[in-house]
């Protein structure tokens, strides 16, 4: 199984960014896909998901600034982050809740982690 994660980077207080995510090596529609972050010295805590059937979540700390969305049937999921603050300054990684090809259980895939650095 793979997630591969692409769009993180530098960006100054107030802007916005969009991180992009795809998996493969899973059976399709994917349960479960999101975003976790881990910013340094803290926990990895999750930032916003999406379940196969559409239902959205979000870390209170991003709710009305982020926007999860993605395709699960396809493997894909994005998060389109706005009114970025230094605080989202983190690791952001992919996670995905599926059963990967030839497997009967549901396990927990993550991504590698792109770094998004907000400046004051």
């Amino acid at each position: 199984v793979q997630l591969v994660e692409s769009g993180g980077g530098l960006v100054q207080a107030g802007g916005s960014l969009r991180l992009s995510c795809a998996a493969s090596g899973m059976i399709f529609p994917i349960n479960i896909m999101g975003w976790y972050r881990q910013a340094p010295g803290k926990q990895r805590e999750l930032v916003a998901r999406i379940s196969s059937g559409g239902t959205t979540n979000y870390a209170d700390s991003v709710k009305g600034r982020f926007t999860v969305s993605g395709h699960n049937a396809e493997g894909t999921v994005y998060l389109q982050m706005s009114s970025l603050k230094p605080e989202d300054t983190a690791v952001y990684y992919c996670n995905a809740v599926g059963r990967e090809y030839r497997a009967s259980d549901i396990s927990v895939y993550w991504g590698q982690g792109t770094q998004v650095t907000v400046s004051s």
